[in-house]
């Protein structure tokens, strides 16, 4: 099990989990962030601090948002355009910086609009 990010991080990126994750496990793409699943240590340290309550342990994911365990896992499994080949495992997002690609359920998805 690992932790997941869904759709309300879509072009709101507020990286606060980013600095809170003390394995450098979340990656950021051209419109949202992910949780690599095999660096992943499933501390919780993410969840609380993000703003628009995107982050959710796999179990505790709301059903509407299921298609994004998936999602979340082929950002790193899968070739997505402007890269050559999949993401694998490179054991650290900082070194590695934005990536401007996003999985395919995220890519299809029009702007996303803030609340208020």
């Amino acid at each position: 099990m690992t932790y997941v990010i869904a759709q309300p991080c879509v072009d709101v990126m507020d990286r606060s989990c980013v600095e809170e994750c003390p394995v450098d496990c979340i990656y950021e793409g051209g419109r949202a962030l992910y949780i690599h699943p095999d660096e992943c240590v499933d501390c919780g340290a993410c969840e609380p601090v993000c703003p628009v309550e995107a982050i959710f342990y796999e179990d505790d994911l709301p059903e509407e948002w299921a298609p994004y365990i998936n999602d979340n896992a082929d950002f790193f499994t899968e070739t997505l355009a402007d890269r050559e080949a999949p993401l694998g495992s490179p054991g650290g997002a900082m070194k590695l910086g934005a990536i401007p690609a996003d999985a395919p359920l995220v890519a299809s998805l029009p702007p996303q609009q803030a609340d208020g």
